[in-house]
């Protein structure tokens, strides 16, 4: 097998995969990253207010969108974002939204529901005594959350964060099915042009072991230093 292995396809498209396919993902991974944790943030708040008209709206989209595949997701915005879009601006015609911007707003909806329940957990992981502090010394609600929760809830829950972003890292080669240029989609490419995929694919599977293998490697590092600090 490892005879008619043909390296030298490797050789000759592995600039253009790892500098502008490689790149694409992981600026789509971190664009997608910093939007779903600002939402899903947002989202624990809601799902922990007294109020239950707030509660119930957060709860019912995180256990909605936590109860569809990803990939699903994707062709649903793909396609019908368009027309939403022209439904709100009141158009005739479908807006034009692009496949990277639809699956943008995609993966950040998406994970906001995984980051949420993350984030939620981090809150509550707070002493309610910190809170009531804050109460007492005169913070309303959002100031006691942005001064006194939020920051050791983000230093709590970093290495889940990490963790989930990993996986976020890979769910993004599912943009592939729609034809866009990540690393999957551009070795998808050349395997079918050159009729190499087994080679294409095993430089794929290979370049994502190395790199969430040492990420993951980190994240343990860094959740042993938290707990170390705790």
């Amino acid at each position: 097998m490892l005879g008619s292995f043909d390296f030298d396809v490797i050789q000759r498209t592995w600039q253009h995969l790892i500098f502008e396919g490689l790149l694409f993902t992981v600026k789509l991974t971190l664009v997608a990253m910093l939007g779903g944790i600002i939402l899903g943030t947002v989202l624990a708040m809601m799902r922990l207010s007294s109020n239950r008209l707030i509660s119930f709206v957060a709860t019912t989209y995180v256990n909605l969108i936590r109860s569809v595949p990803l990939l699903l997701v994707i062709f649903w915005f793909y396609f019908l974002a368009p027309y939403i879009g022209a439904w709100i601006i009141g158009a005739h015609e479908p807006v034009q939204v692009g496949a990277f911007s639809s699956c943008l707003i995609t993966f950040i909806l998406f994970e906001a529901a995984y980051y949420c329940e993350i984030m939620r957990s981090g809150i509550q992981s707070i002493p309610r005594g910190q809170i009531s502090a804050g109460y007492a010394i005169g913070m309303n609600y959002w100031q006691t959350m942005a001064y006194i929760v939020l920051p050791q809830a983000f230093r709590n829950m970093i290495p889940i964060l990490l963790t989930q972003t990993i996986v976020l890292f890979q769910d993004v080669s599912l943009v592939s099915v729609l034809g866009i240029p990540d690393f999957v989609g551009s070795a998808n490419a050349v395997a079918h042009r050159d009729g190499r995929l087994v080679e294409m694919y095993t430089f794929v599977a290979v370049i994502y072991f190395i790199l969430c293998f040492s990420l993951s490697s980190l994240v343990k590092k860094l959740q042993q230093k938290v707990a170390i600090i705790r």
